[in-house]
């Protein structure tokens, strides 16, 4: 099992001027090595035998370029600009591997075909973060103890450690980040034991969720969360201090700070949904053993009318953290198609067209009257306990929920 935690970390003056000269030296060296692949790229991808009528390089062919050309060309970076031999070597590795990383996904697909974009040269502060892939070796160049984060060729820091480390994890990787509100450092821990999921014998509590826009999830006993929209609430402030940001000299002292002061507004959003989607998701994993969701397609939600407020909840966002904490607790979360969910009667499967409008399904056939929402949580749930062959009644559940 892999953990990541953040802390903060409290640098001084000088070491902050260290950081930022790291982050901006690695920056141009990612756009040079960007535009030394796009360069060879060019060069060499007319066929062998016809070439282009709008354009064609001139010159001769360029060696091959990859990331092991680039990383053997280091040393004679170093050389040529001695301010590189202030970074840890490794980062500078990691900064290549990143670009190596990004280049493999715009020209190789994956399995479903689809391929990233093609990577971007950074402007000025673009990048925000670099990576120390050793911690706590003999040959790392970072170093965590007792509260204290010592980086090679930076010096030592004090972390605020709001939570300790678990016991039994090796510490991996130790990633430097700048956010607006200061700078932070993520240790990256793994541990070779992971939690086996309960077998399907011994589950005892069961629960189909529904999420929505009125009621951010509705479970199929009837019990709703309420909605949190952060970025709703926080949108008319947002706009005030972008109009404010456009009357600035671009690149002066005063757009700067304001732009600081929007990026906080968007940081505070962000951790505004993340904690509640914590919550919501240890809620759901403390209470049931196995947890109903929908397969979503949010990029097709989010190309509709309701797009804006359909990204602020975050559906797809919740879900993969709701799997991310049921995993470390053994707990099952099964997805389902979402087809029909809301038109199918939970009690006798009769389909009861509605409209979005409609928010309580009463059905001609059987009489039942429900909530739109908890009937469609019971269809969830009728079908996750299909997919991995369990029985459960309609409204039920096979057990009490553990409190």
């Amino acid at each position: 099992m892999i953990l990541t935690y953040c802390y903060r970390i409290k640098p001084s003056v000088e070491q902050i001027a260290l950081m930022s000269n790291t982050l901006e030296l690695l920056r141009r060296h990612w756009n040079y090595a960007l535009g030394q692949r796009l360069d060879a790229f060019n060069r060499t991808r007319c066929q062998i035998d016809r070439c282009s009528l709008v354009s064609e390089p001139i010159g001769e062919i360029p060696e091959k370029v990859n990331y092991y050309t680039q990383q053997s060309q280091l040393k004679q970076t170093k050389e040529l600009f001695p301010d590189y031999k202030n970074i840890w070597a490794e980062s500078q590795q990691v900064n290549l591997q990143r670009l190596n990383q990004a280049w493999e996904k715009w020209l190789i697909p994956d399995k479903a075909g689809k391929r990233g974009g093609r990577p971007r040269f950074k402007k000025t502060g673009e990048l925000r973060s670099f990576v120390y892939p050793r911690v706590n070796d003999k040959r790392a160049g970072a170093h965590l103890r007792d509260g204290v984060l010592k980086l090679s060729k930076i010096g030592e820091m004090p972390v605020i450690m709001h939570r300790p480390i678990p016991v039994g994890f090796q510490l991996k990787t130790c990633t430097i980040v700048h956010k607006a509100d200061g700078w932070y450092c993520c240790i990256s821990m793994q541990d070779e034991t992971v939690p086996t999921p309960l077998p399907l014998e011994q589950v005892k509590s069961v629960v189909g969720v529904d999420v929505g826009l009125k009621e951010f999830l509705t479970t199929c006993c009837g019990q709703t969360v309420p909605v949190v929209k952060p970025y709703r609430k926080a949108q008319n402030h947002l706009a005030r201090q972008q109009r404010f940001l456009s009357r600035k000299l671009h690149g002066s002292n005063a757009y700067k700070k304001q732009q600081n002061k929007i990026a906080l507004i968007h940081q505070r959003v962000v951790r505004i949904r993340e904690n509640f989607h914590y919550n919501s998701a240890h809620n759901l994993v403390n209470r049931y053993d196995l947890i109903a969701v929908e397969d979503l397609n949010i990029r097709g939600l989010a190309r509709t009318r309701l797009g804006k407020s359909i990204l602020d909840v975050a559906w797809g966002s919740f879900i993969s953290k709701l799997e991310a904490v049921a995993v470390k607790r053994g707990v099952h979360v099964v997805k389902v198609n979402p087809y029909g969910t809301s038109q199918e009667c939970s009690s006798c499967g009769a389909k009861v067209p509605k409209t979005l409008s409609m928010r309580t399904h009463e059905c001609s056939k059987c009489n039942a009257v429900i909530d739109r929402d908890e009937n469609a949580a019971r269809n969830i749930l009728h079908r996750a306990l299909n997919a991995v062959g369990l029985i459960v009644s309609a409204g039920g559940g096979l057990g009490i929920p553990r409190l």
